[in-house]
């Protein structure tokens, strides 16, 4: 599975160009069109050419990238997949309760976070040691709440919420509860 921060990184230089593209078409545009009427003459054939190119480079980045997010694959065929481990959380009174003080995964592990909550809406999700966000879902009460998730590197993740539950809120972090070992 591609690291969603590799993703981010992929998403962000190619839509960076993206959008590049386009502010020096309209800059063009605008700059022809704003000189006197003798010299303003924009052709139709050029400026029209422009603009399916960047429609096909558009539609195109979504195509090639709709594939990449690291979840994709597990969502989609998740009833075929089973979990190599299940971790069952409680969240109550604006607290974590684990099923242990640190949970070990290994390596190439698939792992069900069954999550529930009691009382608030909250949120449940697993940082890395750069505090860069792994995943995130939000955890309502009364409702299946649970994420799948593939482990393919070795790390150390903090568990925080991720979804206002009121002032007490701020402080749920768990540091360090989540330990993927080889």
């Amino acid at each position: 599975m591609v690291d969603s921060s590799t993703v981010l990184w992929g998403q962000t230089v190619a839509y960076t160009c993206y959008c590049i593209a386009i502010i020096l078409l309209v800059g063009w545009f605008a700059f022809k069109i704003t000189k006197p009427v003798k010299e303003s003459k924009v052709s139709k054939t050029l400026f029209y050419s422009f603009v399916a190119l960047l429609v096909i480079l558009g539609v195109s980045l979504h195509i090639v990238t709709y594939n990449t997010i690291p979840w994709v694959p597990i969502d989609l065929n998740r009833s075929e997949i089973k979990a190599d481990q299940v971790f069952a959380i409680n969240m109550k009174d604006h607290q974590f309760v684990l099923p242990a003080e640190k949970m070990v995964i290994k390596t190439g592990q698939k792992v069900l976070f069954d999550v529930t909550s009691e009382d608030l809406t909250y949120g449940f999700g697993l940082f890395r040691q750069d505090h860069s966000m792994l995943f995130q879902m939000q955890v309502i009460p009364g409702h299946k709440n649970d994420i799948l998730w593939h482990f393919d590197k070795p790390g150390i993740y903090t568990i925080r919420s991720t979804e206002y539950s009121g002032p007490a809120g701020y402080n749920m972090v768990v540091k360090d509860a989540v330990e993927v070992v080889e």
